[in-house]
């Protein structure tokens, strides 16, 4: 039985633990540079807004000069409304980071969030019994 070959690591403009430029691409959901989500979110230590992965995100206004390329591109994909685990998925950065981004764009006015539009599950007496009257004078 042959042991496992080990990835030899080495020196990059990442810092010394880069993985050599022949390594495996990463697999869905692991991601190569965990610090590149920590400048995209900043900080992120103020309060968060009350955002869950159905509520309704809409732009009202193109995305400003001062805007990250990641707010941008959350405003561009926003013009129709989108839920925030759509946008999350498009983006292809996890649900703590676009909700922090989120919540920039929200305290900026640029963005408005809504919750879904829940359908009655049994319609209205009062609509059925004019629908009916209305198909009997037919």
């Amino acid at each position: 039985m042959t042991p496992p070959q080990r990835q030899r690591r080495t020196p990059g403009p990442d810092g010394p633990a880069a993985p050599a430029p022949h390594s495996a691409p990463a697999k869905e959901g692991e991601l190569r540079n965990p610090e590149r989500l920590f400048v995209i979110g900043g900080e992120g230590g103020g309060e968060r807004a009350d955002i869950d992965l159905v509520t309704l995100i809409v732009a009202r206004a193109d995305p400003p000069v001062s805007a990250t390329p990641e707010q941008a591109a959350l405003l561009r994909l926003c013009a129709a409304p989108l839920s925030t685990a759509e946008l999350s998925a498009y983006l292809s950065l996890p649900f703590s980071v676009v909700t922090v981004l989120l919540t920039d764009l929200l305290a900026k006015e640029l963005v408005q969030a809504r919750a879904p539009i829940v359908r009655q599950k049994v319609a209205d007496r009062n609509l059925l019994e004019a629908v009916m009257h209305g198909l009997q004078k037919l």
